[in-house]
């Protein structure tokens, strides 16, 4: 049972939904430890300073902000407590604005919004209202002592509030080299063939199709090491390199294996599909059962 990281109210004009903030999301990450190769123990990082190699306790470090290269202008704790937004806890609502306005690069980490006790009623209601009019609420709220832009939507049966970038922390793409030019602009027959794979390959949105293989196959890897099964690793396979194709022949073999739903042919795709690792899995299993039990007999 995920526990609220936060409880405060969504205020938007003279209206206050007391609510209780859970995390929307859990990401999935294998995570490891640095050991020493000889003998297992923990890899310790130590504060040590530049100058003298000394290690340095944390009652002498100090926020450094660095003006110019190797010029810095240091901070006190104090000063910038001076400067914490003060938690107000309530998510006050700005403005109500298109969902479809909102580029989702905007977007940073998404949370729960659950009603608090005796809220029930208010909480239906802005949910309703959001959902009618195909609104989102914009506005500011402090998390953890740091202000945040958020959006606040209706998802379901709750409503969730996503922290958002502030406009100068998305890059322009004014400053980004090899962007297409005019002259790159396709033609309208290889246009027309683009928009039919693409309409061919047109689907529902369905998240749980896609996995997270990397980790799936990490994960194996650990479980079997873990039963002290001797793994040999394979070599990597070597990208192919990219290579210049006709344009429109490029299209018309998509197309066509697309409208047959053939999968891609080799040397197009670069992952084997589970079925396939499966099956290497299987082959390889008695070779190192071999090799588990002449290890035992050692």
């Amino acid at each position: 049972m995920p526990r609220p990281i936060w409880s405060g109210s969504i205020s938007f004009g003279l209206v206050n939904v007391p609510v209780k903030l859970y995390s929307a999301t859990s990401p999935k990450e294998v995570r490891f430890h640095m050991l020493h190769d000889k003998d297992g123990g923990r890899i310790q990082q130590k504060r040590v300073c530049s100058i003298d190699g000394e290690e340095v306790p944390w009652e002498h470090i100090v926020k450094g902000f660095e003006v110019s290269k190797g010029r810095y202008v240091t901070v006190t704790r104090e000063e910038l407590e001076a400067f914490t937004p003060k938690a107000t806890r309530s998510i006050d609502i700005e403005d109500f604005v298109d969902l479809h306005q909102i580029d989702p690069i905007y977007y940073a980490h998404s949370y729960y919004l659950v009603p608090d006790r005796g809220a029930s009623r208010p909480y239906a209601l802005l949910h309703e209202a959001m959902k009618r009019t195909g609104k989102v609420g914009i506005g500011q709220f402090v998390l953890r002592t740091k202000q945040y832009l958020a959006a606040v939507r209706p998802m379901g049966k709750a409503l969730a509030v996503s922290t958002m970038l502030h406009a100068d922390e998305v890059v322009d793409q004014s400053e980004l080299e090899g962007l297409p030019s005019a002259e790159a602009k396709p033609r309208e027959k290889e246009l027309q063939m683009a928009e039919q794979l693409v309409q061919s390959l047109a689907t529902d949105f369905d998240p749980k199709k896609y996995k997270d293989t990397f980790r799936e196959q990490v994960l194996e890897l650990l479980e079997r090491k873990a039963e002290g099964q001797e793994i040999v690793a394979e070599p990597a396979e070597e990208e192919p390199r990219g290579k210049v194709v006709n344009l429109m022949d490029a299209l018309a073999k998509s197309l066509a294996a697309a409208r047959k739903g053939e999968a891609p042919q080799a040397g197009e795709r670069r992952h084997r599909s589970e079925g396939e690792r499966a099956a290497a899995r299987t082959a390889r299993a008695p070779a190192r059962r071999r090799k588990t039990a002449t290890k035992a007999r050692r």
